[in-house]
């Protein structure tokens, strides 16, 4: 009888390991980021995480650990990267889970609208336009020669193109002594040539390569933060296109500016709403542009924006943002920065690569008023949550204006550079 009560015994706990094995493992990412400081927990299933046991040496006295029965919860005095062992009923090893440790980051949350100009390395092909030559033919020479929208032109007769106003001066140089032009272009990571006879244009009276350009971009977005020692900020959440080619920019160089809001398009159902807003020059933000990456743009301020006694926040850890309530800072008139209600609804930590970490939703009535949700200018309002800067607004949905995507701030701090990887060696904390 009690061989047949062990046998039973022996049977649930193989039925238990079988379903609560492979659910630990899908719900719990093998690695975690926390600040230093604070505790961390893991979201296991419940009926995984009341028979865990934690386990975590503290010789060095930098991590402290709890379990059994209760969630993870760990707490590390310093920075550093570690590995974790999570065992069921105390003895069966289960996971190893990487806790990077990193160092308590604060910022000035923003909020404020800005303007973007970017000066592309290049000259950006934005489409084609005939030329009608002197016999009444139409063609496009450049396109003729390979040409396509998106490519980005670097060089003409090996002189580097910065404006539209260069190429216009140098296909009419050519043109007027009867010789081709040498371009370089790029198309994606690929560097081309190719050579284009300009055609003398009757109804410009200008010599022509049938292309539509543009030499710079601008569009107005939001400061997600900036750190008060080193001045760097981060701003928009996502990377700058191309209007045209949806292309992400290299740029050449660019920078911020102030901006106010002078009137608001709502946002409905497919068809997004947008902020209308003029750009100022009164330095009261200015900074250059370094970098355009997927997860926003970034550089140093030169100075410091709004009042000097705003108090920093801590940067959450993509680890501890939740699904729950959390709200947003943006501006809807002027230059007014208003804090609005939204809720976060489901996170996607995985989702590094293109930025879109988390969905929001907006719940606050007086925005939905007044925007419709989301809209175009809000990319890069900081959201907030438990006191923390948790992320940035980033994408709407087209379809439902009141719901988008949003990055998570520990993505753009990484992407600022203000956080970098651990120089010390990985610690095994082993029970």
């Amino acid at each position: 009888m009690l061989k047949g009560k062990i046998h039973g015994l022996l049977c649930g706990v193989l039925m238990f390991l079988s379903v609560s094995l492979p659910c630990l493992d899908s719900l719990t990412p093998g690695r975690y980021s926390v600040a230093a400081g604070e505790p961390f927990q893991f979201n296991f299933p419940f009926a995984v995480e009341k028979n865990l046991a934690f386990f975590s040496k503290d010789e060095s006295g930098r991590l402290t650990g709890t379990g059994g029965g209760q969630p993870g919860s760990f707490v590390a005095a310093e920075p550093g990267l570690y590995t974790l062992k999570v065992r069921l009923f105390g003895f069966i090893p289960l996971k190893d889970v990487v806790v990077n440790v990193l160092p308590q980051i604060k910022v000035i949350p923003g909020g404020q609208s800005i303007g973007v100009l970017m000066h592309p390395q290049g000259i950006i092909v934005v489409g084609s336009s005939a030329v009608t030559g002197q016999a009444g033919h139409k063609n496009s020479p450049a396109f003729d020669a390979g040409l396509k929208p998106g490519d980005v032109i670097l060089k003409i007769d090996a002189v580097p193109m910065q404006s539209e106003e260069a190429v216009r001066s140098m296909v009419d140089r050519a043109g007027e002594a009867g010789r081709p032009l040498l371009v370089q272009y790029k198309r994606g990571n690929e560097l081309l040539t190719a050579k284009i006879d300009p055609v003398y244009c009757s109804e410009t009276a200008h010599y022509r390569i049938g292309l539509l350009i543009r030499d710079v971009a601008a569009g107005l977005g939001t400061m997600t933060f900036y750190e008060p020692e080193s001045m760097v900020y981060g701003a928009l959440g996502h990377v700058i296109t191309d209007g045209e080619t949806a292309r992400p920019l290299e740029i050449a160089d660019g920078k911020i500016v102030g901006a106010v809001v002078q009137g608001i398009h709502l946002g409905k159902r497919g068809q997004p709403g947008e902020k209308i807003g003029m750009f100022l020059n009164d330095g009261r933000i200015a900074g250059g542009i370094t970098k355009n990456t997927r997860l926003g743009i970034f550089g140093r301020l030169q100075q410091t924006p709004g009042p000097a006694d705003t108090e920093p926040v801590p940067v959450a850890a993509a680890a501890q943002v939740h699904e729950g309530p959390a709200e947003i800072l943006t501006v809807l008139k002027g230059d007014q920065v208003e804090k609005f209600a939204v809720e976060i609804i489901r996170l996607n930590p995985g989702a590094r690569a293109d930025g879109k970490g988390m969905v929001l939703k907006i719940t606050d009535p007086r925005l939905i008023e007044e925007t419709g949700g989301i809209i175009q200018g809000m990319s890069g309002s900081p959201i907030l949550q438990d006191g923390k800067l948790a992320g940035a607004v980033t994408h709407v949905f087209v379809k439902d204006p009141l719901r988008g995507f949003g990055t998570f701030a520990e993505w753009m701090l990484w992407e600022a550079g203000i956080l970098s990887e651990q120089s010390g060696q990985e610690q095994k904390l082993a029970g």
